[in-house]
């Protein structure tokens, strides 16, 4: 080991924001670093970003790399923490490595979408030890709301770090396993340099509720319902999935699944052999014929997707399914912040119906997949880090934990965010630099960031929609013949009751009346005087000011 070598981490996603989890560490010369990436997760666009797919972190700076980035590593199958892999590996190329049960839902999705690159995967497990450059990796088994989650210990001449991914401590999960003490203990006993670790919930106090208990919940909901229950959460939870299936089960119900992506995580769980014990799952066309009190939905649209099984229920648009006036929906699950219009308007639409809803407010029918604070200062008590980096959240997130750590006996806690490298080691942990990072947009089969999408004069479209014009000049730069003016999203008529395209074309007429003749050589002069008198002639009527192209021809 050469005397400059150094062990850095640098987020691109995750940090400062809820979602897109990118990480990269880094250890050799600060000119000449080997590194490995964890996660490359997606967030998805709101009504901001209009027409836009998905927002993925800018993977400019890891492109540049190049050969040096030696592995991907993914923790688990959650959106946030492998959505863009599909999208950006292409640009990488570097060796993927993940769970059987991440590699199995990322080859579902690619048959479904039929548009992406195949990815291949090394497959490894819990305690299955792998080098990549400098780096040894261990994957250590902990619980989440998902199958085969994992943190990662990561071995470096510096030092020894432990990346948490998503976890929680559930002594009594529906779907193993349990979150590995013995491990974590070890890991501490052998000395750990840095834990990055998972904030979303160090605002909360306390210990989260068991999987077991909400199971209890949602038994006690079926049980005491005279009619359907339809219960939506998050496809990806495929022990929440057998809680409610095993409850259904007991309860004398038949279960139903509806929505593409609800299937798709059982064929992945079942051909992994995660859905043992569990009946046949109902088909579509059977569900007419099953009587009401014994018949249990488990469906998409948690979280208000429009397209989703759920709101097409609650706009009762489905050929072979729906819902009556005394039956039950449960929302086992959160409202994602920026999702509360939607899954307002469903629940609207459902209680119309005559439809009981249950949240988890009103029950225990949902509990988060991520660490309370009690849970935190466990998981401090285990591994013994000399550096705690508070990730995977928003500022007031990342500063509760790090208030947290420090109340816990932990004194370094640097503040670090998307774009910040923090060497960890030698010395004491500071922050040397700040990469390129940000977003960019899947838009239909394109990739870009803000500007290249189109995605600003999109917004500005949606606000004050868009007029041309087309002028012909003659040879004596008068009107060869009528302008043409088409307006699209604008009023069609002032409030007087007269037409905005006229109202348009006389401010065309006037614009080029009011240049000399002289002067009309000069198209770009005329073609942009053209532009101004429309826009300011429909900010007069309207108050608004639309995008304005306009084509100027001489003949």
């Amino acid at each position: 080991m050469s005397k400059d070598h150094d062990l850095v981490f640098l987020p691109l996603g995750g940090v400062g924001e809820i979602g897109m989890n990118l990480a990269l560490y880094g250890y050799g010369s600060p000119k000449k670093r080997d590194w490995i990436m964890v996660d490359c997760g997606v967030t998805f666009p709101g009504p901001e970003l209009p027409g836009v797919d998905l927002v993925l972190p800018d993977i400019e700076y890891v492109k540049s790399l190049g050969k040096h980035l030696k592995a991907i590593i993914i923790t688990h199958a959650h959106e946030d923490h492998y959505g863009g892999l599909a999208q950006l590996w292409p640009h990488i190329k570097a060796p993927v490595y993940a769970s059987a049960f991440t590699a199995g839902m990322l080859e579902a999705k690619r048959t479904y979408e039929r548009t992406r690159a195949e990815v291949p995967v090394t497959v490894f497990k819990a305690g299955e030890r792998f080098t990549v450059g400098p780096f040894e990796i261990e994957p250590v088994a902990v619980n989440h709301s998902i199958p085969e989650p994992f943190s990662l210990a990561i071995r470096t001449p510096l030092g020894n770090l432990v990346h948490t991914g998503d976890w929680k401590i559930d002594l009594t999960p529906s779907l193993g396993p349990l979150t590995d003490e013995n491990r974590f203990r070890a890991l501490g006993e052998e000395g750990v340099l840095a834990m990055m670790c998972d904030s979303t919930n160090a605002m909360r106090d306390g210990i989260s509720p068991s999987e077991k208990e909400v199971s209890q919940g949602l038994r006690e909901v079926i049980e005491q319902a005279e009619g359907r229950v339809a219960i939506t959460t998050f496809s990806s939870n495929v022990g929440r999935i057998r809680s409610i299936a095993e409850a259904a089960r007991d309860a004398g119900r038949e279960v139903l699944l509806l929505g593409s992506s609800i299937k798709r995580v059982v064929a992945v769980a079942s051909d992994l052999g995660m859905m043992e014990g569990i009946p046949e799952f109902l088909a579509e066309d059977e569900y007419g014929y099953i009587p009401r009190d014994k018949v249990v939905l488990i469906l998409t649209g948690s979280q208000g997707e429009p397209r989703a099984a759920l709101a097409k229920l609650s706009r009762d648009e489905m050929r072979n399914v729906a819902l009556a006036s005394g039956d039950t929906v449960v929302f086992s699950s959160r409202t994602i912040p920026g999702n509360e219009k939607g899954i307002i308007e469903i629940k609207n639409g459902l209680i119309e119906q005559g439809i009981k809803i249950v949240t988890d407010s009103d029950a225990l029918v949902h509990v988060s997949g991520h660490p309370r604070r009690s849970e935190l200062v466990q998981m401090y008590e285990w591994v013994k880090p000399k550096i705690l980096v508070p990730v995977h959240g928003e500022a007031a997130h990342l500063t509760a934990q790090a208030e947290l750590a420090q109340a816990s006996g932990i004194t370094l806690t640097p503040r670090v965010r998307n774009g910040s490298m923090l060497r960890l080691a030698p010395g004491e942990p500071e922050v040397i630099g700040e990469v390129t990072h940000g977003r960019i947009y899947k838009d239909g089969n394109l990739l870009g960031d803000f500007d290249e999408m189109g995605i600003s004069e999109r917004r500005k479209l949606s606000f004050a929609g868009h007029v041309a014009v087309n002028v012909v000049l003659d040879q004596r730069f008068e009107f060869q013949r009528d302008p043409v003016v088409s307006a699209i999203g604008l009023p069609a008529f002032d409030g007087e009751g007269d037409e905005m395209e006229d109202i348009l074309y006389d401010s065309v007429l006037g614009a080029v009346e009011s240049i000399p003749r002289g002067r009309r050589k000069d198209i770009d002069g005329v073609r942009e005087a053209i532009r101004r008198s429309v826009r300011a002639a429909a900010n007069e009527v309207w108050g608004k000011k639309p995008v304005v192209t306009v084509f100027v021809n001489k003949v």
